[in-house]
């Protein structure tokens, strides 16, 4: 099959969890013998043609000059280019600046649409852009031939607010189990004596809730948090617990195997996100054996299930935090590690995808016959 990959800022991955998704898939089918494409942003990292026998297709992006609004510019881009190239099968990942140029896509390739999170909730859009952004998301509901959802709940959406299936598939992690103390001396923490949580500083990933959680309870341990804070939200943060010395602003981290090793070591690993799907930093967690506490709502639940120790407010987080020890709860972090294996790695998660792929392109082939 000649397939195409839109919706990302490219590959290798510089930027997040689509970018690594499409990365890892793209090689893997490759590997599998087919044919390609992937659109990048013109001033990507990786300028290179190919990248591991992926066809790497540069296109204008001036989200560097006009913000948000340059990557429907760029998504444009991507579609007019699209529409000349003959493909069998384009698959889109996330619908929020794309989906308004669905009667741009060419007629000819079946439209494959990773419906990402429920984007509209997210407290950092104004109530405009949210509503925006319901309207984009029917739009790629109603216009895709096929869906996928990455989560049951995402999954479950679709089907009562849309009446439209999905197919469910996940989000991947690479199982780490060669930890190596030295990488902490780089940010002065020791063995099992510091917590952390990481995050896009972003009101519903409940930095806050976490941080004021600390500041009420009576254990001083260290907590690092990890995240681009160069942000309005993120000096909010800094300010507002600028005079707690346990509570650590590292900034964006960005090397997995210093990311790894301080998950690995760390004594409890905080999750508070509430919105969107399977999110990859959960299963990087668990596939880093580290415990973890997150946020309680459907789709951390449907990931951790019994294996998860959950809270909803700072006064939960304080009690954990004073109750809480690592070494009693070894049986919830290697069923998560195991979790990774049977049912997050990538090698499955791939091969759901190009299975969904081939039913799909059947499917078609049968039909112009």
């Amino acid at each position: 099959m000649k397939i195409a990959i839109l919706g990302t800022r490219g590959i290798p991955n510089h930027y997040g969890g689509f970018e690594q998704f499409a990365e890892f898939f793209s090689v893997y089918l490759v590997e599998k013998g087919h044919e390609v494409y992937c659109y990048n942003s013109h001033n990507h990292k990786f300028q290179e043609k190919t990248f591991h026998g992926v066809n790497i297709i540069h296109q204008n992006d001036p989200e560097h000059k006009f913000g948000t609004f340059g990557q429907f510019i760029y998504d444009y881009n991507c579609i007019m280019d699209s529409r000349k190239r003959d493909f069998d099968i384009i698959l889109q990942l996330g619908y929020t600046s794309n989906s308004i140029w669905f009667f741009l896509l060419p007629k000819k390739p079946i439209i494959i649409t990773n419906m990402d999170g429920l984007e509209w909730k997210r407290t950092k859009y104004s109530k405009p852009v949210q509503q925006f952004l319901k309207f984009a998301e029917r739009l790629a509901a109603i216009s895709s031939d096929y869906l996928v959802s990455d989560s049951i709940g995402i999954e479950k959406f679709l089907k009562d607010k849309y009446k439209k299936e999905s197919t469910y598939i996940a989000y991947g992690a690479y199982p780490f189990d060669s930890p190596n103390e030295d990488f902490l001396k780089e940010y002065n923490v020791e063995k099992e004596n510091f917590n952390m949580i990481m995050a896009r500083f972003e009101p519903e990933n409940n930095l806050d809730m976490v941080l004021e959680g600390v500041v009420q309870s009576n254990d001083k341990t260290p907590i690092l948090v990890i995240g681009k804070h160069e942000t309005k939200y993120g000096e909010y943060l800094k300010n507002k617990f600028k005079s707690f010395e346990n509570i650590r602003f590292l900034g964006g981290i960005y090397n997995l195997e210093h990311l790894n090793n301080l998950r690995y070591f760390s004594k409890l690993y905080f999750h508070g996100h509430s919105v969107g799907g399977t999110n990859p930093s959960l299963l990087e967690a668990m596939a880093s054996q580290a415990l973890v506490i997150a946020h309680n709502n459907d789709f951390n639940k449907g990931i951790l299930k019994e294996n998860g120790i959950y809270f909803s407010n700072p006064s939960e987080v304080k009690n954990i935090l004073e109750s809480v020890k690592k070494i009693d709860n070894l049986q919830k972090v290697q069923n998560n590690y195991q979790a990774i294996i049977k049912d997050f790695n990538w090698e499955k998660i791939n091969g759901q995808y190009l299975q969904l792929f081939e039913e799909c392109y059947s499917r078609h082939k049968t039909r112009k016959q």
